[in-house]
């Protein structure tokens, strides 16, 4: 009785139904060694997707329906896995069972019914949090090509703090990746950029015919609250996901680097270190000490980030991104694309998955885009293959460029070369 017990104990954890059929209720069994081997048979599916058509998987894992499925699914599965194993304990007979060996059968049992029950279980809650989350952050959009085998997003750092009226975006930015390959250029536009080209089939281009070009009170990201505040230049904006300040920056943005931008993200910094925090923090390279401090008349250092690799926390991380202490606008870009750089190499499956409920949660906080949730398997891939490749930076500042009297046709060439060097054609 005791060697029955190990059997039926251990091949109930392996394959649920396999003891009814053995010594129980052999229909009540059949059902359960049906159910996984379904199971089963969805997983084998899912792991030769990723190895051999990751991006299907990705799509499928984030359609709302699929994950509606699979979260039922899941916690059928977990109820199937303690009714089994419930009573494959009362089949065992414990009261038949050698002393000594009584109480290790009845533990493996319930430590094996509370690891797979419960395994069960965290997978259901992953999947409806995941499904919740994409429908509070993603747009219902189509897919769209990539533009010269490209797509170009405009990544927006919106800074709504207590002394400021409304959002402005303090860190702007595109990440221009290849849509094969997955490298990644990313490109640092100045925000005191000034003397910006609209075209003609732009809605900037009636009240800026000659550009943007009015010295200090034409700055780049004014032309969000511009855009605020003329939300009739466009029209559609937020039935697309979008705002019109945001769409203002967009146009400005396109007019300076020549690239179409498919998509935005804004994320707001005011959560941006709860995102950070969620996943654990991020490990980047300083190249100097650098002093934290608010930037207004008088402030003094409240402390320091010292050179080399330094791990760091949110509330941190985001001052480093920040500070102007003792520096200018275009020292802190270059820090802000090391902190983007090195948020994207903390974005590991493995690192998700772990802190998923914290990283939805500051998701939902803190971005806004008009990425469509059908993208997402391809954008996940890409990022995927993004963090095996270094990224490209290039930042539009002094010495080389003038953000006050800006030469589009260096601009242009830059990008190209930082393409070209990204390991991606440059454009035609």
């Amino acid at each position: 009785m005791t060697k029955r017990a190990w059997w039926l104990v251990v091949v109930n954890l392996l394959i649920p139904g396999s003891a009814q059929i053995l010594a129980g209720n052999r229909r009540f069994g059949r059902f359960g060694v049906i159910t996984t081997l379904i199971f089963w048979g969805t997983g084998l599916v899912a792991l030769i997707l990723y190895w051999l058509w990751p991006v299907a998987l990705y799509t499928v894992a984030s359609n709302s329906i699929m994950l509606w499925v699979l979260q039922v699914g899941l916690t059928g599965y977990a109820i199937v896995w303690v009714v089994f194993t419930l009573d494959s304990l009362r089949l065992v007979r414990l009261v038949k069972v050698g002393r000594t060996a009584r109480a290790f059968v009845a533990a493996l049992a319930i430590v094996g019914m509370i690891g797979t029950a419960g395994a069960a279980s965290y997978g259901a809650m992953v999947a409806g949090t995941t499904r919740s989350t994409l429908s509070a952050i993603f747009d219902s959009g189509e897919y769209t090509a990539p533009v010269d085998g490209r797509y170009n997003i405009l990544l927006l750092g919106g800074d709504a703090g207590p002394d400021r009226e409304g959002l402005r975006p303090d860190s702007i930015s595109v990440a221009s990746v290849d849509a094969q390959t997955g490298a990644t250029v990313l490109i640092g536009v100045p925000r005191n950029s000034e003397q910006i080209p609209f075209s003609k089939g732009s809605p900037l281009y009636g009240p800026f015919p000659n550009g943007y070009d009015c010295g200090d009170d034409c700055l780049l990201d004014y032309l969000y609250t511009y855009g605020q505040e003329h939300p009739d230049l466009y029209p559609d904006a937020v039935d697309h996901g979008s705002l019109p300040g945001i769409e203002a920056m967009r146009d400005s943005v396109e007019a300076m680097t020549g690239l179409k931008l498919q998509y935005f993200v804004l994320i707001d910094m005011k959560g941006f270190s709860d995102l950070i925090d969620a996943l654990g923090g991020i490990t980047l390279t300083v190249p100097e000490r650098t002093p934290l401090a608010a930037e207004i008349p008088g402030a003094k250092p409240f402390g320091w980030v010292e050179a080399g690799v330094q791990h760091l926390n949110g509330p941190t991380a985001l001052w480093y991104a920040r500070s102007r202490y003792a520096s200018n606008d275009f020292a802190r870009m270059a820090r802000q694309r090391d902190v983007q750089e090195a948020i994207l190499h903390q974005f590991t499956p493995a690192n998700v998955l772990v802190k998923f409920q914290d990283v939805a949660a500051a998701g939902r906080q803190v971005v806004k885009t008009d990425i469509p949730a059908v993208m997402l398997g391809l954008f996940v891939d890409l990022a995927a293959k993004s963090r095996k490749l270094p990224v490209t930076k290039l930042e539009l500042v002094p010495p080389e460029f003038n953000p006050a009297h800006p030469d589009y046709s260096k601009i242009a060439a830059a990008i190209d070369a930082a393409i070209a060097k990204g390991g991606a054609s440059p454009k035609p």
